[in-house]
């Protein structure tokens, strides 16, 4: 039974129940037998199945936007921006998808024509997270459909109802049955999943555990595999930025989602020379944010996902005081019911202590002063992730170095990082593999045939 509680007020929201053997067996038969057909399908079907998916997410947008806020806790303005970032993203690949997928043709220096074909691949099994449980899906979902593939949603067992109304929502837009399947499972039943000969590829955003674990498993059945895993991305200030706006980010990177997305900076590095009038302006920003119920605007964060998500980051704070932290401001539970906590701020971090290398999931910023240019990209390089960075500078020598040698996927210059449906998002080191988004989140799982003719 996988059971749905709403972090805001503590209270369940709804249980379900998981699959038989029999019904999972059901549905990857299914997923096969669709595939076979899908396959087959027109560029013209595909996209008009895009155009339909935005039109039902538009039509459904607010059902989506409660669901997420009742489910995971994120503001309701937040979960509606989330729904129209999927809108986008099914347009995204309607309009310019089909010019990913169309055949390259050359000739060889001895005189044979060359034609590399995109062909479809399979099903696609994807392993979802709560902390943006519909755009997450999306941006698997939307190229899964673009390349004739069909998918097969293990989505996190919090937000169970999000998944449910995603599979609702593809037969309001007209899909045909199997293209999309959400399978309510264990994590323990993944393995067998995976190892399963009807599967053909494996997508999983999550934590670096379960990252390994799926992609030993890939493996060990000669599977493709992409992994989004996690990061604690470097948010770097040099003296040549404009402080205000470095500042306000730099609240929003910390704030936003409650904290609870892998790509927002979370490690906040400030050169030395502007590192008290940072700290002064963003203690006070960070002060002024307003916690509290999801659903009034007025609030800036949201509860966290859960009662388990709350203490695993008071955990990591105390953690990170023992190991020789200062807790400069914020990071306390709320009283009363709720999975409420303060924005907060950690200063002096040792750089040789294994609590640097945690990802804190919360709103917490871990605060660093650079001595220099290198010794801040040396401070971003220290950690095992390597997702996504943001750096502030004016300085077009600083900002091609920080492109050059800051060890990560994704980097933004004067801005948070966003994601985007059009632009490719992953990371290297231990936050995974491989690509999303644009057009090489449709190319990870396609057949690249290669056609010799004389």
């Amino acid at each position: 039974m996988l059971q749905s509680i709403n972090p805001a007020t503590g209270l369940e929201i709804a249980r379900y129940a998981t699959l038989t053997p029999s019904q999972l067996e059901e549905k990857l038969e299914k997923a096969q037998k669709t595939f076979a057909l899908w396959r087959r399908s027109s560029l013209t079907e595909r996209t008009q199945l895009l155009h339909n998916l935005a039109l039902a997410y538009s039509a459904h947008k607010h059902r989506l936007a409660h669901m997420v806020t009742a489910e995971m806790g994120k503001t309701y303005t937040s979960a509606i921006a989330e729904v129209d970032k999927c809108i986008a993203a099914f347009h995204f690949y309607a309009q310019s998808g089909p010019d990913m997928l169309q055949t390259t043709r050359f000739s060889l220096a001895a005189g044979a024509s060359v034609a590399l074909y995109w062909k479809s691949l399979g099903p696609i099994l994807a392993i979802m997270p709560w902390n943006f449980p519909l755009w997450q899906t999306v941006r698997f979902l939307a190229p899964t459909i673009l390349a004739g593939n069909v998918g097969l949603l293990k989505h996190a067992s919090n937000v169970q109802g999000v998944a449910g109304l995603m599979e609702e929502l593809m037969v309001v837009a007209g899909a045909h049955d199997g293209i999309f399947q959400n399978i309510a499972i264990t994590s323990e039943r993944v393995a067998d999943v995976i190892a399963d000969t009807r599967i053909s590829a494996v997508t999983l955003t999550g934590s670096e555990k379960a990252g390994s674990a799926v992609a030993q498993q890939a493996g060990r059945y000669l599977k493709k595999v992409v992994l989004e895993l996690g990061g604690s991305d470097p948010f770097i200030v040099m003296p040549s930025a404009s402080l205000d706006k470095a500042v306000s980010q730099a609240v929003r990177t910390r704030t936003q989602n409650t904290g609870q997305s892998c790509i927002c900076g979370k490690r906040i590095i400030v050169h030395k020379d502007i590192y008290t009038p940072f700290l002064d302006a963003f203690s006070a920003a960070m002060e002024a944010v307003k916690t509290g119920d999801p659903m009034n605007e007025a609030m800036d964060m949201g509860p966290l996902s859960s009662l388990k998500q709350r203490t695993i980051v008071l955990d990591q704070i105390k953690e990170g005081e023992k190991s020789g932290c200062l807790l400069l401001m914020g990071g306390k539970a709320h009283n009363g019911s709720g999975a409420y906590i303060s924005a907060g701020i950690l200063t002096g971090a040792p750089l040789d202590s294994p609590f640097v290398n945690e990802e804190i999931f919360g709103p917490i910023a871990m605060l660093y002063c650079a001595e220099d240019i290198d010794h801040a990209i040396h401070i971003a390089n220290k950690v095992p992730f390597g997702l996504g960075a943001s750096v502030w500078t004016q300085d077009s020598l600083e900002q091609e170095q920080f492109i050059n040698d800051v060890e990560s996927g994704m980097v933004a210059i004067n801005q948070m990082l966003v994601s985007s449906p059009e632009m490719p998002f992953g990371g290297i080191k231990r936050s995974g593999h491989g690509r999303e988004l644009g057009s090489f989140g449709v190319h990870e799982f396609m057949n690249l045939k290669t056609v010799l003719n004389p």
